[in-house]
């Protein structure tokens, strides 16, 4: 996780190598750990199957053959390209299977928590030393070299810097507000959390303000009912606050952070964030005249068309730059004076059913579905650790998703894995394990997950 975010988001060639490479590592890890152990333990939680019917689609779109006139028939319009897009896919799922079979304990939800929460610190410190020394080259020595880049933290993009920082920021928010922390933590924790939100505006992406703000009202409309469970006595300081303004625990931690925030970063740069928020760019006046529909709602329009013109299985996962020039008008990008290729739809969620057609919008909505089904029913465990990831996890969940409808983060595998160690995480349901025997094979079930155990 950690080398993809710094790998410019995995976005790159060799970056993405690496990614799979590093998940081929930890498949043969596992595997030592299973002939070394002498059984095999694949607990799937119910949220996964959406994910390996999502993977079986891009194995079938992937498929072709040759017919007698020699011609390629594939569902796919760019069969390499899904052919690719399948590897990543199928390396991300692994990665969401070691992550729900791994941190499953309380100690090992407990170490994640405190790792995502220092990670996410360190990179939001990081972000914003190079932004106020930037030099023009990512850690100070590489040179940017990609065409129309907004480059902030080790990202190309901005938008997708505060849409990592909108995932990691709500954890530590939700983990003082469950109480799963000691006394002697939580003060660094929301330390943490403004940090990350402070960074994620300074990056001037309006997505993220909008989901930074989106996942506050989650969080307080989350935790308002279970404000009082898991200690007796609040912390001091918000419980203070709290019976000042008259308000729950949880809306006066949130306020209190959300005023540090704003504070924070009108003494950073003012200036350029109100002209941001007031869709005023810093930039040029041509980027300063540009509206929804200049900047995306052409690509929308056209992505449309896409949907319309391959609605069942879609132009293939991966195929969208193929097949947009089939399905563009081109109007938008001739009025802005622009001759670049359209890679993306600036829609994570138009983008797959544009590519996985009406098949892949279903798996979508079911995936989502099942996601918020666990964060309630994890916002309402008596388990502190368990609720901290359900309203925090959910949180940065909810977040991304709200960004995903302006933009494409989710098509970084640094920020995808990212949002799949998440939902691990928050719907993770302890299975009882089998009692194993010798040369027998045992099958648990329930509604949240299946484990198969199988002795030696």
């Amino acid at each position: 996780m950690v080398f993809t975010a710094l790998a410019h988001g995995a976005v790159e060639p060799w970056a993405v190598a690496g990614f799979e490479l590093l998940v081929a590592g930890l498949i043969l890890l596992w595997g030592v750990k299973v002939i070394v152990e002498k059984k095999v333990t694949i607990r799937i939680p119910a949220v996964g199957l959406p994910l390996v019917a999502l993977v079986a689609l891009a194995l079938v779109q992937s498929l072709a053959i040759t017919d007698h006139l020699g011609e390629r028939l594939s569902f796919s319009l760019d069969v390499e390209a899904t052919r690719t897009t399948l590897l990543t896919l199928s390396c991300l799922f692994v990665s969401f299977l070691i992550a729900a079979n791994f941190f499953g304990s309380s100690n090992r939800k407990l170490g994640l928590a405190n790792f995502l929460i220092g990670w996410g610190l360190a990179l939001a410190v990081f972000a914003l030393l190079q932004h106020f020394t930037w030099n023009g080259r990512f850690y100070w020595l590489r040179t940017l070299t990609a065409r129309n880049a907004m480059p902030f933290g080790p990202f190309v993009n901005r938008n997708h810097f505060a849409g990592y920082m909108e995932m990691l920021a709500p954890l530590p928010i939700a983990m003082v507000i469950a109480r799963a922390p000691g006394r002697d933590l939580r003060l660094l924790y929301v330390f943490a959390a403004v940090m990350m939100a402070m960074a994620a505006i300074v990056s001037l992406s309006r997505g993220g303000m909008i989901s930074l703000g989106a996942e506050l009202v989650f969080i307080a409309a989350l935790s308002a009912r279970r404000q009082d469970v898991g200690g007796r006595r609040p912390a001091e300081g918000t419980a203070r606050l709290a019976s000042v303004l008259f308000m729950p625990r949880s809306a006066a931690l949130i306020l209190l952070i959300a005023g540090v925030v704003v504070a924070g970063v009108l003494w950073m740069a003012p200036n350029q964030i109100i002209d941001r928020i007031t869709s005023q760019s810093a930039g040029s006046q041509a980027q300063q005249a540009e509206t929804l529909f200049s900047s995306r709602g052409w690509v929308w329009r056209d992505t449309i068309a896409m949907i319309r013109g391959k609605p069942l299985m879609g132009v293939g996962l991966g195929a969208y730059e193929t097949a947009y020039p089939i399905y563009s008008q081109d109007d938008g990008a001739v009025a802005l004076g622009r001759s670049y290729a359209v890679d993306r739809a600036h829609n994570d969620f138009l983008q797959l059913v544009a590519e996985g057609g009406i098949v892949g919008g279903v798996l979508a909505l079911w995936f989502i579905v099942s996601i918020f089904r666990a964060v309630v029913r994890g916002a309402k465990s008596k388990d502190s650790l368990r609720r901290a990831f359900a309203i925090g996890g959910g949180a940065g969940i909810f977040g991304i998703l709200v960004h995903s409808l302006v933009d494409f983060n989710l098509q970084l595998p640094s920020n995808a894995l990212l949002f799949l160690l998440l939902v691990a995480a928050v719907t993770y349901a302890r299975v009882a394990k089998p009692k194993a025997q010798p040369g027998r094979k045992h099958v648990t079930r329930s509604s949240h997950a299946a484990a198969v155990a199988i002795g030696a």
